[in-house]
């Protein structure tokens, strides 16, 4: 239970984190070529947007709001399109065996 007063709502078990990040990505960062993540990181956007393209081709859309969990720590990795305005993301390092639910 969260808070005696709140309705029930389900909360996940809790996960280790190995480093909190704040990372700016500056205004008129357009397009970063193709980079892998030196580490599984949960991104927490928090404004702007972008758009990934994973090795495979697949393009995803993420607004801010988004979570997205990078975890391309070895190969062609993948490739950022940024919106023009400056961004804020969270990264939170996670450990590399860990197990995050679908």
């Amino acid at each position: 239970m969260v808070h005696p007063d709140a309705a029930p709502f389900d909360v996940s078990a809790g996960y280790p984190a190995s480093r909190v990040r704040i990372t700016h990505i500056p205004a008129g960062t357009r397009e970063v070529a193709w980079h892998t993540v030196p580490e599984t990181v949960l991104t927490v956007r928090l404004d702007g947007s972008v758009e990934y393209e994973t090795s495979d081709g697949d393009l995803r859309h993420f607004s801010s709001g988004s979570f997205v969990l990078v975890a391309d720590t070895h190969g062609k990795g993948h490739l950022s399109r940024h919106s023009p305005e400056a961004q804020t993301v969270i990264w939170i390092s996670l450990p590399n065996a860990l197990e995050v639910p679908a």
